[in-house]
């Protein structure tokens, strides 16, 4: 067959489509919508579990947690004398940190002691983190200081857990490489920290352990859990798979909520397979009659599944990506989140990989093709005066 044949072929496909335009208009809308939302909830996943990788690249190896009837508790800073002992161990860093609830704005904040590494990734926007010992002066995420209205040298009182009200002059007002991270977050000196949460001498929230080697983490952790077995060691890897089994589980019960819109597509493609109008029975028989061969038929259905599934697709990815990349995902990003007072204010860095196109592509496009094929190939063999007549 000849490409002005094949040419002849398209243009035919084209005329076809405008002759029943309202009704391809229709499909397009409703797979637009689909692939919208499919798209939409995609991108947005895999970019929060890539912000969660960013947060996670200078975490700990290894961190040290005290359980008690099944709840974190403090751990006693003495017990790093036995695990710095145990071979592959490079350093243990007791950690000082907790949640602070702030009344005034109802929200949660994470209070950390400056001597606790937050991430390697962090940089401040403006001022300078406090120092290990300097006492009355706290560095604040963005969301913090919004919600506060405070700025740099103004002030932030914090309510102890021995009900004195503690005040802070602001030094510096964290931007971070993942907001995530840093929007609810508030830095205070070690003595602070001790203070307003009342935390008994000698004791920290967790530790800190840096491995070597990090193939010898599990060996490490368990040697940790047999010598205490109060404490609960935990991996790095085993956060990173936490983080990626919320985002997973979060996004699953966003297309839950959509599952009437994805019912609807499926309705569509079944009604395609389902078999043709008597409109374009009558259209293939008149085609065959005047010497279209199965081929020529077949070759002009898939050219019309591929311009509307195609056209529908692109323009749904489309407007996926300035949903999620340049609005902020408004729809969706509440319940990726959580569901925090203070939601993180950040713009996600585009992240969008081969295989999830593939993905989308194989879970509509495909299938769409093949349910307008197949109906048409059935019509296509079939005498065409039968199908004429009907």
């Amino acid at each position: 067959m000849s490409l002005h044949s094949h040419m002849n072929v398209l243009d035919f496909t084209l005329q076809s489509l405008l002759r029943r335009k309202f009704k391809n208009l229709g499909i397009i809308a409703v797979f637009t919508f689909i692939v919208f939302i499919a798209g939409s909830i995609l991108f947005l996943s895999y970019s929060f579990k890539r912000e969660a990788m960013l947060i996670l690249k200078g975490s700990p190896q290894l961190l040290v947690q005290r359980m008690s009837a099944g709840r974190h508790e403090m751990v006693p800073v003495k017990i790093s004398k036995y695990i710095t002992g145990i071979p592959g161990v490079s350093s243990v860093e007791p950690r000082y940190w907790g949640y602070y609830y702030d009344t005034l704005v109802k929200a949660n904040y994470t209070v950390v002691a400056a001597s606790t590494p937050v991430s390697e990734n962090n940089r401040l926007l403006r001022g300078r983190l406090p120092g290990k010992d300097e006492t009355g002066v706290a560095a604040l995420g963005r969301g913090v200081a919004k919600a506060r209205f405070v700025d740099l040298d103004g002030t932030i009182a914090l309510l102890s857990s021995a009900g004195d009200l503690l005040e802070f002059r602001v030094v510096g007002i964290f931007e971070s490489e993942s907001e995530l991270l840093t929007a609810d977050l508030i830095v205070i000196s070690g003595p602070d920290i001790i203070k307003l949460f009342s935390m008994p001498a000698g004791m920290a929230t967790d530790l800190a352990v840096s491995v070597g080697n990090e193939t010898e983490a599990p060996v490490i952790a368990a040697k940790i859990r047999a010598e205490f077995p109060d404490t609960r060691p935990i991996l790095r890897k085993e956060i990173i798979r936490t983080y990626d089994a919320v985002f997973g589980w979060r996004s699953g019960l966003i297309v839950t909520l959509f599952a009437g819109a994805l019912v609807a597509f499926i309705i569509l493609a079944w009604d395609k397979a389902s078999g043709l109008s008597a409109e374009e029975k009558k259209e293939i028989g008149i085609l065959k009659a005047i010497g279209w061969e199965t081929s020529d038929v077949l070759e002009m259905k898939f050219w019309e599944g591929l311009v509307i599934s195609l056209s529908s697709f692109l323009l749904g990815a489309i407007l996926a990506y300035l949903h999620v990349y340049f609005f902020g995902a408004s729809l969706f990003a509440p319940a990726l989140k959580g569901w925090s007072v203070i939601y993180p204010d950040f713009r996600l860095v585009p992240f969008i990989a081969p295989y999830q196109i593939a993905m989308m592509m194989a879970l509509t496009v495909i299938p769409y093709i093949a349910s307008t094929i197949i109906p048409s190939w059935k019509s296509a063999i079939t005498d065409p005066d039968e199908v004429v007549r009907g």
